[in-house]
């Protein structure tokens, strides 16, 4: 589950009896949005300081309704998260192949089910892409690695889940510092290029999560250092 706080409780409910539970928790603090370009002084400055790491590198290539919103760059964290950073990888690859589900273990053509504006962005979802489901390259499931690192600002990459140790294939992007989330979901990785696209896909995202347009992972894989 993802805890947020939301400004009017009587209007939230769980989106469905299949899905988590949102909790209602305080005000978080303003949080200035990172530029999108690595050049800008407040690029990274929200997020984990920018490191020189052999860590590897991502993308989301973003359809938005029927427009090419553009690409998204993620680092992933092999060097603290070894074997979630691996999962996340290989998904965006697909070099697995087919899942325990009988569908391939890839996000292209998946959408992102649940944004909701100046909190986060919700996919991962591709053997049924309403949030009830999902798998790992490990399996249905696997445990929490450690939660060593912290959700510190827009751009921030972590894992949902429905308890502990239930990661899957399910993922958010972060749009806020939310940090009543750490010790809670495991993160992994930070956008590090395109978080206007991020921005944009935010721009049709709700309250509730519901889009009123699909945001779909066009196309993904690994990006050469």
């Amino acid at each position: 589950m993802i805890y947020c706080k939301k400004p009017n409780p009587q209007k939230y409910k769980t989106l469905n009896p299949n899905f988590w539970s949102i909790y209602f928790l305080p005000p978080r603090p303003h949080f200035t949005q990172p530029s999108s370009s690595p050049s800008s002084p407040l690029f990274g400055k929200v997020e984990v300081e920018a490191t020189m790491s052999k860590n590897p590198k991502v993308f989301f290539d973003i359809l938005i309704g029927k427009n090419k919103a553009g690409r998204v760059v993620m680092e992933l964290f092999a060097d603290a998260v070894p074997k979630t950073a691996e999962n996340f990888r290989a998904l965006c690859t697909g070099e697995k192949g087919i899942g325990q589900l009988g569908k391939p273990l890839h996000f292209k053509g998946s959408g992102f089910h649940r944004i909701i504006p100046d909190f986060m962005c919700q996919g991962g979802d591709f053997t049924r892409g309403n949030g009830t489901g999902g798998e790992s390259i490990y399996g249905s499931k696997f445990a929490d690695e450690n939660f060593s690192l912290k959700h510190t600002g827009p751009g921030i990459l972590s894992m949902a889940n429905s308890g502990p140790n239930t990661n899957g294939s399910q993922f958010f992007i972060c749009t806020s510092k939310t940090q009543w989330l750490d010790g809670k979901h495991v993160v992994f990785g930070k956008v590090v290029d395109g978080y206007s696209v991020v921005q944009e896909m935010e721009k049709v995202g709700s309250q509730n999560g519901r889009t009123s347009e699909p945001v779909v992972i066009d196309d993904c894989g690994e990006v050469n250092n």
